[in-house]
């Protein structure tokens, strides 16, 4: 029903397999004048990834990866992307994002044979869905001896360190690009920016007292929602939230409408797609509507108390820390009046 539920699915066909120690990139003449600051090398997936000189022909897979190089100013290195309907962009985004060539008409990378023609020196993702050769995929293996390294934000690499995802992986990820990319002092600029954002929301709702937040993808019965672990959980609680299903084990998960009802939330998340191309989404009004009238006699129920937040930043990126400080806006309203 949604990119994470085909990322939970896709995972566990396909695990981060082991790859060649090292991946060098450019032919031994280029390596000959090692560029200042290079060699560089970065662990991902269990697998070290060495690179000689900053990739220059970049493929990314779904949105948040795109976001996050362009929040870089890496623009000029993209070569490629895959389709990205979702709305809003982030801002200034939208713009950028349609200069930059459309090699798939959907949020997954291309089939095998037009993923492999592309020539990448880099292709970054945040999950192991585009790499399912069971889906027709390249995986990885495939990719890394073409030349093309695979990079997985957020540490996404299993279903298991799905659950591991903690806010700290962004900013690994952040220092990790810089260093590939040979803009270090972007990254760290950038890293500071977020953590100062961070701070902020941290101070703002301190000593409130958190809000009851139930985190769903829409259902009846059961419903899709959204466990104690991975990054919804995260931001509910950075942003000054209580999730009311933490006792829950899993991210994206299936859970009754019994103890939806029962744990009477006070604030509702709904994923939101917004506009994904081809696909017939529910709004995220809708999904509300169906929390609503689960936990009719919560108090989110009694003052229909929802967000709808970007399906985009419940996937590792940039925009995770961003999407904090709207849903502490939102819980805790009053801290951020003038």
């Amino acid at each position: 029903m949604r990119k994470l539920l085909v990322l939970a699915v896709a995972l566990t066909l396909t695990a981060c397999s082991p790859a060649p120690a090292t991946q060098e990139i450019g032919p031994k003449s280029e390596r000959a004048a090692p560029l200042a600051g290079f060699p560089v090398t970065v662990e991902n997936c269990g697998r070290k990834l060495t690179f000689d000189k900053p990739p220059a022909k970049v493929v990314t897979g779904y949105h948040p990866s795109l976001e996050t190089l362009l929040a870089l100013d890496l623009d000029d290195r993209i070569a490629g992307r895959t389709n990205f309907s979702e709305s809003p962009f982030l801002p200034g985004q939208q713009e950028r994002y349609a200069k930059i060539p459309e090699i798939s008409d959907t949020i997954m990378l291309p089939q095998k044979e037009v993923m492999l023609a592309q020539g990448a020196d880099f292709v970054l993702d945040n999950a192991m869905a585009s790499f399912d050769a069971a889906g027709g995929y390249a995986t990885v293996e495939e990719l890394d001896a073409a030349g093309s390294p695979v990079y997985i934000l957020g540490g996404w690499c299993s279903p298991e360190e799905v659950l591991k995802f903690t806010i700290d992986d962004t900013y690994t990820d952040l220092r990790n690009l810089g260093a590939i990319f040979g803009v270090p002092g972007r990254a760290d600029a950038l890293i500071a920016d977020l953590q100062g954002r961070l701070a902020d929301v941290t101070e703002r709702v301190a000593g409130r007292s958190p809000v009851k937040v139930l985190a769903t993808d829409g259902g009846k019965g059961p419903v899709n929602a959204y466990g104690g672990s991975g990054i919804t959980h995260q931001m509910i609680t950075a942003a000054g939230g209580t999730n009311v299903l933490a006792d829950v084990k899993g991210d994206y998960t299936e859970v009754s409408a019994e103890k939806v009802s029962a744990a009477q939330p006070e604030a509702v998340l709904v994923s939101d797609y917004a506009t994904l191309r081809g696909e017939d989404m529910p709004s995220s009004r809708a999904k509300a509507d169906e929390a609503f009238a689960i936990a009719k006699n919560s108090p989110a129920a009694r003052d229909r108390r929802h967000l709808a937040l970007p399906v985009a930043a419940q996937h590792p990126g940039y925009r995770n820390i961003l999407a904090i400080a709207d849903i502490a806006r939102f819980l805790h309203p009053d801290a951020f009046t003038p």
